[in-house]
């Protein structure tokens, strides 16, 4: 494992802790879209289908184990939990998510690197992941005014990307034969869609202003 790789790990896992912190502390999601954490929640379920049966090493299993309960026990908070669910703005979060279900499973059924079970949905999982924040964004770009932990929580996501992207590109360099055309691409895409956010995140810091999207 390379820095990058670890880099993007931990930043991933800080994004999680984040917003754990949010709605463990503060007992609120108030900005935070249920429609982007159900897609990060099917995101890990079908990625991670080898959890029990293909063993790669006692970090790659705990990590995997650490997203998969944080995803779905974000998602039982916002849902259940009677103080938690208060906060949860419905009328703003409106993303139509499951729109993107069927044609990220298209794909992956057309564009795989193996058409097998668990390689079709973990190549779902991989298209998925690059618009499952899109619900997420346009909640913020509605609200406008985004609190700190919840501008910290999606830079975070974004960030662990970039430092993927920086990953590959180091094995592509180091490892031979290291090619693969469908996360690279899909991760491209992803980190692109971070840009907007990225642009009004890093100004809003350069500034010292309060963080806001444009309606």
């Amino acid at each position: 494992m390379n820095i990058f790789r670890l880099a993007g790990d931990m930043t991933h896992l800080a994004s999680v802790l984040v917003l754990l912190l949010k709605i463990h502390t503060i007992k609120s999601c108030a900005g935070i879209s249920l429609k982007t954490q159900e897609l990060y929640a099917i995101v890990f379920a079908s990625r991670y289908l080898d959890i029990f049966t293909d063993f790669i090493s006692l970090y790659n299993t705990s990590m995997k184990l650490i997203f998969l309960g944080s995803s779905f026990s974000i998602v039982w908070y916002m849902r259940r939990h009677k103080i938690v669910r208060r906060s949860y703005d419905k009328d703003q979060d409106t993303f139509r998510h499951y729109f993107l279900l069927l044609p990220c499973l298209l794909l992956a059924l057309l564009f795989n690197e193996k058409f097998t079970f668990k390689e079709v949905m973990w190549t779902f999982s991989l298209y998925l992941e690059a618009v499952a924040i899109l619900p997420q964004l346009v909640l913020l770009q509605r609200t406008r005014n985004i609190d700190n932990l919840t501008g910290q929580y999606v830079f975070l996501l974004g960030a662990y990307r970039g430092l993927y992207i920086l990953n590959w590109i180091y094995r592509y360099f180091t490892e031979p034969h290291y090619v693969h055309w469908i996360p690279w691409i899909s991760g491209l895409i992803q980190t692109l869609v971070y840009a907007d956010f990225f642009y009004y995140y890093f100004d809003s810091w350069k500034n010292n202003k309060k963080l806001q999207l444009p309606a």
